[in-house]
C-alpha cells in the first residue's frame, strides 16, 4: 500500500520519471548504506527493544507522511525524504526480525515457520497493491499512508508482549565496529555461509529478469492493462503459497542440494518457456510454476543459512545474505533491462532462462545439505583463563598458544585435523592462526593464533559450539601428554610507565 501510494503521490506532484524512480531508490539505499551495521547492531543489542524501536520510527515516518498528505503539505523531496526513513527502520528491522524466527520455534519447525513466513509476504505482496490502489481511489493519497502507519501498532503490540528469553550477557561487550569485522570473518571462514551467498547470488541477479521486465511482458507481448499484470503477479504468489504448503513432504523425501538446484532449473525453464509462449492463460500457468520455483529456493536457502548460524552471529550474517538478494536484484535488473531494450523482450527471457539453468548446475558443488545437523547451541566447555591481575577487555593483541604431544606416526592425520581447528579459530576471531613442529622434539607442537584483545578472546570462549566441541575432541584424541593441552595467554607488553 505504501509502495502504491508513494509512486502514485510522485507522479501526481511531479511526472518526470527520474522522480518517480527516485521512490523506488530512496527505499532502496539504505540497504546498501546500513544493511551490515543494521546486522551487527542487532546481535549486540536485545533484538526485541531493537524491533520495537525500529517499528516504532517507522510508524512515526509513516504518520507523518499520512499528515502532511492530508494536509497538502507534502513537496517531492519531502516525500523522497520520508520514503528513505521509512527505509531506513526497514534496514534496521530486518536482519533482527529475521534473526528471532529460531529464538520462535523449535529447530525441527524452522523450515515450516520460514515457509510460513513466505506465504505471508506472498499474500501481502499479491493484496497490498490491489488495496493500496483502492484505498487511494476512495480516499486518497494521505488515508494511505495513515493505514500504514496503524499497521505497525499490531505488530509492535505483539513485540511488547513476547516474553523473551533473556541472554546471557558476555563479560566484554562489542562495539559496532568490532561486530561488522567479526562478523565479516566469521563468514569468510564459514563454508556453510559460503554455499548460501553464492548460490543465491547466483540465482537472484539472474532471476531478477522476470521481475525487471513482467509488467513490459504483460503489456507489449501479451497486449494486457494493468489488471492482466495484477493477474500474472497473483499467479506467481499463488504458486509461492502452493509451494510452502508442499515444501515440508518435499524435504522428506530429497535433499536439500537437490531441491534448491531443481527450483533453480525450474524457474530458468519458466523464463525459457516464456520466451515462446503468447497466450495469456498459458503465461499464468508458467507463472504459477515459476512461482513454485521461487519459493522453493529461496525458503530452502534461507533455512540452510538460519540452521548453520550460532545466536552470536545470525543477525549480521543474514544481514550479509539480505545484502547480496538485495544487491543481485538491484544489479540484475539494470543488466537485464539494458539486454531488453538492445534485443527484445523475449530474447532477453531467453537468456535469462540459460543463465539460470547453467548458474544452477553450476553452483551445485556448493553443498547446503548437512549444514541442518549442525549443533550450533554455545558449548562453555573452554575454562576461563587465571590472570594475576585484572586486564582491561582493550588490550591486545593476545597471543595464545597450545602445546600437544603426540605420536610421530600419528602426524599426518593429527595436522589435517588442527586445519579444522585453524578455520574455527579463525572464524570466532583469530587474526592469524599457526601451527609449528619442535624441530629437537619429535611429536612436540604448538599452536598459536593472534587476537585482537582480550575481550575479544573471552568472546572466543563464548562463541564455540557443540559442533565446534566434536571437531576439537577430534584433535584432542592424539594427545599423549599427560592431562590435557597446556595453554598458555601471551598479551602485548606495555611501557606502564
Amino acid at each position: 500500500m505504501q509502495n502504491v501510494g508513494a509512486a502514485w503521490l510522485m507522479t501526481e506532484m511531479n511526472k518526470s520519471a527520474l522522480y518517480v524512480a527516485l521512490v523506488q531508490t530512496a527505499t532502496s539505499v539504505p540497504v546498501f548504506l546500513l544493511g551490515v551495521p543494521a546486522g551487527a547492531f542487532a546481535d549486540i543489542v536485545d533484538r526485541r527493544k531493537l524491533l520495537l524501536i525500529t517499528q516504532g520510527w517507522m510508524l512515526a515516518a509513516a504518520a507523518i507522511l499520512g499528515g502532511l498528505t492530508i494536509a497538502h503539505l507534502t513537496g517531492p523531496w519531502t516525500l523522497l525524504a520520508l520514503t528513505f526513513a521509512l527505509g531506513l527502520g526497514a534496514t534496521m528491522n530486518g536482519p533482527a526480525w529475521q534473526a528471532i524466527v529460531p529464538e520462535l520455534v523449535p529447530r525441527s519447525e524452522l523450515p515450516a515457520a520460514i515457509g510460513l513466513n513466505s506465504i505471508g509476504f506472498n499474500l501481502a505482496r499479491a493484496a497490498g497493491p490491489a488495496l493500496g490502489g483502492l484505498v487511494v481511489g476512495l480516499m486518497g493519497v494521505g488515508p494511505a499512508f495513515v493505514l500504514n502507519a496503524i499497521s505497525f501498532v499490531g505488530v509492535m503490540i505483539v513485540l511488547y508482549l513476547w516474553k523473551r528469553k533473556p541472554e546471557l550477557t558476555s563479560a566484554a561487550r562489542e562495539t559496532v565496529g568490532s561486530a561488522m569485522l567479526a562478523g565479516i570473518r566469521y563468514i569468510r571462514f564459514a563454508p556453510p555461509m559460503h554455499a548460501v551467498l553464492i548460490r543465491s547470488g547466483t540465482f537472484v541477479i539472474s532471476a531478477s529478469a522476470l521481475w525487471s521486465i513482467l509488467p513490459l511482458v504483460a503489456k507489449i507481448e501479451l497486449k494486457s492493462e494493468s489488471a492482466g499484470y495484477g493477474v500474472l503477479l497473483g499467479c506467481l504468489g499463488l504458486g509461492s503459497i502452493i509451494a510452502a504448503l508442499l515444501l515440508s513432504r518435499i524435504r522428506h523425501r530429497v535433499s536439500m542440494d537437490l531441491l534448491v538446484t531443481s527450483a533453480a532449473v525450474l524457474f530458468g525453464a519458466m523464463n525459457i518457456a516464456l520466451a515462446w509462449l503468447t497466450q495469456f492463460w498459458v503465461v499464468g500457468l508458467a507463472l504459477l510454476a515459476g512461482g513454485m520455483g521461487w519459493m522453493a529456493f529461496n525458503s530452502s536457502v534461507n533455512t540452510a543459512a538460519q540452521t548453520a548460524l550460532p545466536a552470536w552471529v545470525r543477525a549480521r550474517a543474514l544481514a550479509a545474505y539480505i545484502l547480496v538478494f538485495q544487491g543481485a536484484m538491484a544489479v540484475g535488473s539494470v543488466i537485464w533491462g539494458a539486454v531488453a531494450s538492445r534485443f527484445g523482450l523475449r530474447t532477453t527471457l531467453l537468456a535469462a532462462g540459460i543463465a539460470l539453468v547453467c548458474g544452477a548446475l553450476l553452483t551445485a558443488r556448493f553443498r547446503l545439505s548437512g549444514h541442518r545437523e549442525l549443533d550450533t547451541t554455545p558449548s562453555p566447555h573452554w575454562p576461563e583463563p587465571q590472570l594475576m591481575r585484572d586486564t582491561d577487555p582493550d588490550r591486545g593483541p593476545v597471543l595464545v598458544t597450545v602445546e600437544y604431544l603426540i605420536d610421530p606416526a600419528d602426524a599426518a592425520e593429527f595436522i589435517a585435523a588442527m586445519r579444522e581447528m585453524r578455520r574455527i579459530r579463525r572464524r570466532d576471531g583469530a587474526l592469524r592462526w599457526g601451527i609449528f613442529e619442535d624441530a629437537a622434539k619429535p611429536g612436540r607442537y604448538l599452536e598459536s593464533f593472534l587476537v585482537q584483545s582480550w575481550g575479544e578472546h573471552l568472546r572466543q570462549h563464548e562463541r564455540i559450539t557443540v559442533s565446534d566441541r566434536k571437531l576439537e575432541e577430534r584433535a584432542l584424541k592424539f594427545h599423549r601428554g599427560e592431562g590435557v593441552p597446556k595453554v598458555v595467554h601471551w598479551i602485548a607488553a606495555r611501557d606502564d610507565g
